[in-house]
């Protein structure tokens, strides 16, 4: 079991933090920006930070793992391998998240969704409705990072291999817009464009 300190370290070494002026997925902007998909570049490093999360749902009889993409989509794979069961991802389809590709749920199946990092948990409370809709048994979530510190309450145990509180903005009260930093979105969305 890694320590706090050492997946910092490894988050850093890694180039997973990263400091400056975000657009985050929730539209709110922050100085810290957590770039997973770097993480997972990594097969040995992600395994290991992996096992340390999955171990923590291995009582729970899990049958599927279910991560949104684009974030919890290798994720949701490399959960899966540590629990032994399979893994799909739920995407966007006009604005709405859903199992497109032959993805299957069946009913009652207990289910793990994870994804990369949590700020607000807009995209994973989307899959645990889209989910329920289908009654399928939600158990937990996991993420690689809490960004909320454990303020994001999704009805179900919530677990991170890392959790902490990084500051975010509305927009319009960014303190770091003020400096005229140029705003920068590192994630799998693009910005909007000017018109």
């Amino acid at each position: 079991m890694m320590t706090r300190e050492e997946i910092i370290a490894v988050f850093k070494e890694k180039e997973v933090m990263l400091e400056g002026h975000f657009l985050l997925t929730s539209g709110r902007h922050s100085d810290k920006y957590m770039q997973c998909a770097k993480l997972f570049q990594y097969p040995d490093v992600s395994e290991m930070i992996c096992r340390q999360l999955a171990e923590q749902f291995s009582d729970m009889d899990i049958d599927l793992v279910v991560g949104p993409a684009v974030g919890g989509i290798i994720m949701a794979y490399e959960m899966s391998r540590q629990l032994g069961v399979k893994n799909i991802f739920a995407e966007r389809e006009n604005g709405k998240m859903t199992l497109r590709r032959g993805f299957e749920v069946p009913k009652g199946a207990k289910i793990l969704v994870t994804e990369d990092v949590v700020t607000t948990g807009g995209s994973v409370k989307e899959v645990i409705e889209l989910l329920d809709g289908m009654g399928a048994q939600v158990m937990a979530v996991g993420s690689v990072v809490d960004r909320s510190a454990g303020k994001v309450d999704f009805g179900v145990p919530f677990r991170a291999v890392l959790s902490m509180e990084v500051k975010s903005y509305e927009a319009d009260e960014c303190p770091i817009c003020k400096t005229g930093a140029q705003l920068v979105k590192p994630g799998s969305r693009k910005l909007p464009q000017a018109k």
